[in-house]
């Protein structure tokens, strides 16, 4: 599987040319092949690199050769529709709130994020509505209005939404020009000195084993990231403020072989217990809207390496780490909105018609392979020189890379397509159904160590230390 998307990706992440040549694919139609974009194609090249990167890690640390890479159609479906397959005891997940949707603007169409309680408030808040109002009240509010005016109303209030552009006009405002100028993924090196990797204590395969990882993102694809990471053996404790609630699906989702904390690290004793965990930790991942971490004391990126050096730092933004929007909140519903990628896959229907939108959020799920590939490589260039890494990454540069990869045009799968692989387990909450990790490699790991526990059940320190 050696395709021109894959060796961009490969080269973005400063991989050795030749490395591709290992991965073998496993075709099958799939949902992800009925997008009018090359979602299919993104997603399973996004999972061949980090599978690479994993194989790489663990030949560094072993000292045998790299691994040869399977990339199986099926598993890449079922993993970037993962928050929509997971299901405890029959359940089905709720993934997008009332509020949360498309609506007509007096100029064309708005999309709002309102999943979550303070945004709910916010979008109402900014736009003169009780905070009892529905669908409907909603709608006839933002019928009237331009769409870009909400855009800002809402945004100026803490909210969330966007206007949907399409993709030449995403190509000529300020935000879309600043995501299309930087690079894919970006790399600088943060101060030198870490002692190469611990030993793992595990098979080879177990890439990430006797890491550690402090995981302070939310949502998808930071949280994807991590997930994977967990996956290859890696420690991996989240954190999360305790004002700031998650929804209990979505760590049953991307929760797998993690622990999750709560810690409020606005607090002095929050900021000591961080510190204490920053001493031996290996990886930071980061998922806040740029400047929301670095405006605590000690948590940017350099002051973070000079208290452990060879660190990995990895941060990952909605919009990108330049321009106007940089510092605003965004999803990838909202990404896929405003760059034209909803505009796109409304396809061939009347003008008028709602946008549409990719059959998984595959901005989050892409990101969030191509974020643990960039942390694995790092990590590698650690084991060899000691050297720590700041790595970024956005969803609105991945919505870029979508919008203008070089993939051949293919008609939808004709007829059915193949069903995904799923996977049960029995927890201490009831039976859970979920989507295996489509990160494969010879000698990798097939599963995590552990299922999802309660949110901000666990303690805030590493496994086996004292809490």
């Amino acid at each position: 599987m050696t395709d021109d998307l894959v060796r961009e990706l490969w080269a973005a992440l400063d991989g050795p040319p030749g490395a591709p040549e290992r991965i073998t694919r496993d075709r099958a139609p799939t949902v992800l092949d009925r997008a009018v974009l090359p979602a299919a194609a993104l997603a399973r090249a996004t999972v061949a690199v980090c599978s690479l990167a994993a194989a790489e890690l663990a030949a560094a640390r072993s000292g045998g050769p790299v691994p040869r890479v399977r990339v199986a159609d099926r598993a890449v479906d079922g993993a970037f529709r993962s928050d929509r397959l997971v299901r405890l005891e029959d359940r089905e997940p709720v993934t997008f709130a009332p509020l949360s949707g498309f609506w007509r603007a007096s100029d064309g169409w708005v999309r709002t994020h309102a999943n979550y309680p303070h945004h709910r408030a916010r979008l109402l808040g900014a736009l003169g509505l009780p905070q009892s109002a529905g669908p409907r009240e909603l709608a006839a509010v933002l019928a009237d209005r331009a769409a870009a005016a909400t855009e800002e109303a809402v945004y100026a209030a803490g909210g969330l939404a966007v206007a949907v552009r399409d993709r030449a006009a995403w190509a000529r405002h300020p935000q879309g020009l600043a995501a299309a100028a930087q690079p894919l993924v970006e790399r600088r090196p943060l101060a030198p000195g870490g002692a190469p990797l611990p030993p793992s204590g595990r098979e080879a395969g177990y890439a990430a084993a006797g890491l550690r990882v402090l995981d302070l993102t939310r949502v998808l694809a930071g949280p994807v990231a991590t997930r994977t990471l967990a996956l290859l053996g890696a420690d991996v404790l989240r954190l999360d403020a305790p004002w700031l609630p998650e929804s209990q699906d979505a760590l049953d989702d991307t929760g797998m072989g993690k622990r999750s904390a709560l810690l409020d690290l606005a607090t002095a004793e929050g900021r000591e217990v961080s510190g204490r965990l920053l001493e031996t930790a290996d990886v930071v991942v980061t998922g806040y809207r740029p400047g929301a971490l670095e405006a605590l004391a000690g948590m940017a990126p350099e002051e973070l390496a000079a208290r452990r050096p060879g660190l990995v730092v990895a941060q990952l933004s909605a919009w990108g780490w330049a321009g106007p929007w940089s510092g605003r909140r965004g999803f990838d519903s909202l990404v896929q909105a405003a760059s034209g990628v909803a505009l796109a896959e409304r396809g061939e229907g009347p003008a008028d018609a709602p946008p549409g939108a990719l059959p998984a959020q595959a901005l989050d799920h892409g990101t969030g392979y191509l974020l643990a590939a960039a942390v694995l490589r790092a990590l590698t260039r650690r084991h060899r020189t000691g050297g720590g890494s700041l790595l970024r990454l956005s969803l609105a540069r991945t919505a870029h890379a979508l919008l203008h990869a070089d993939v051949p045009a293919q008609a939808p799968p004709p007829g059915p397509v193949a069903e995904p692989p799923l996977r049960e387990a029995h927890t201490g909450r009831g039976r859970l159904r979920y989507a295996p990790s489509p990160v494969e490699f010879t000698g990798g790991p097939r599963d995590w160590s552990r299922t999802p526990g309660l949110w901000g059940a666990d303690a805030p320190c590493w496994e086996g230390a004292p809490g």
